[in-house]
């Protein structure tokens, strides 16, 4: 609620400022917002039935507490593989959390599905080259793993 108020209150303060820049501004962000809102919509209802469809057990076999690292490898497959927005994994990493499963497994899961892009690598190695595609994607699942790492040692989930 409270980014909320800020917004308003800012969107006031920018309206005060300057009428028709703000408004401007507004119908540029809701032509944008209604361009990815069906987009959106069907990634959301996909990403719903699937997990709906998974056994709970299931993932808390593949993607829980009791392995680990088998969870952390998995996620960091999944995220590597998967080509979906920020704003659609955030809450699927909510709603795999509420299931069970560790932050160091979603910390992988969120972290490779930024950072590393094996659907993308074509594109990537049309414009960068192969040599300098994998070097990223490489760096990217190593800073996947320290970051994971990073976060199962803030969250005690891992114990040195």
């Amino acid at each position: 609620m409270i980014f909320y108020a800020v917004t308003a209150l800012l969107l006031i303060v920018s309206f005060m400022a300057d009428r028709k820049k703000t408004l401007k501004a507004l119908k540029i962000s809701w032509k944008k917002f209604s361009n990815i809102a069906p987009m959106f919509l069907v990634m959301l209802v996909l990403v719903s039935i699937t997990l709906y469809l998974l056994p709970h057990e299931l993932i808390r076999e593949y993607l829980g507490e009791e392995d680990l690292m088998k969870g952390m490898g998995i996620a960091m497959l999944l995220g590597s593989i998967a080509l979906m927005p920020g704003f659609i994994a955030f809450p699927l990493c909510g709603i795999l959390r509420e299931q069970g499963v560790p932050f160091m497994v979603i910390s992988s899961f969120t972290t490779t599905l930024m950072m590393v892009g094996l659907i993308s690598l074509p594109v990537e190695k049309a414009y960068f080259g192969m040599r300098t595609a994998l070097i990223r994607n490489a760096l990217g699942l190593l800073i996947a793993l320290l970051v994971s790492i990073v976060t199962g040692l803030v969250f005690a989930e891992v114990v040195i």
